[in-house]
């Protein structure tokens, strides 16, 4: 259990995550924001959920862009997605450390 203690993630499932993020920003704001097909062609919850629990990075970047509309803890600078304010790009070359995340 300590090793969540500093997760601000903990207890919060993708699905809900997927949903704030959809609801604050909608499907074509969400694509520009993380640049990433489930969130273009055909979204859905069911089909981004599907695609971003088979990969990580994708993951971390939604993740990240939670953290950062809740206000929440954000990763150190090196460990997390890189990004400009308007956007997070899927040409990221550097993943996130799956261990910031408590995976």
């Amino acid at each position: 259990m300590t090793q969540q203690a500093n997760n601000p993630l903990h207890g919060i499932k993708l699905e809900q995550i997927v949903t704030d993020l959809v609801d604050k920003y909608g499907w074509n704001d969400l694509a520009v924001r993380i640049n990433i097909n489930c969130f273009k062609e055909n979204p859905s919850i069911k089909s981004s959920l599907k695609f971003l629990r088979r990969t990580p990075w994708a993951r971390d970047k939604v993740e990240y862009l939670w953290l950062k509309m809740n206000k929440q803890p954000l990763p150190s600078p090196r460990t997390r997605p890189q990004f400009n304010d308007n956007a997070v790009s899927s040409q990221d070359s550097g993943a996130v450390n799956a261990h910031i995340w408590g995976k």
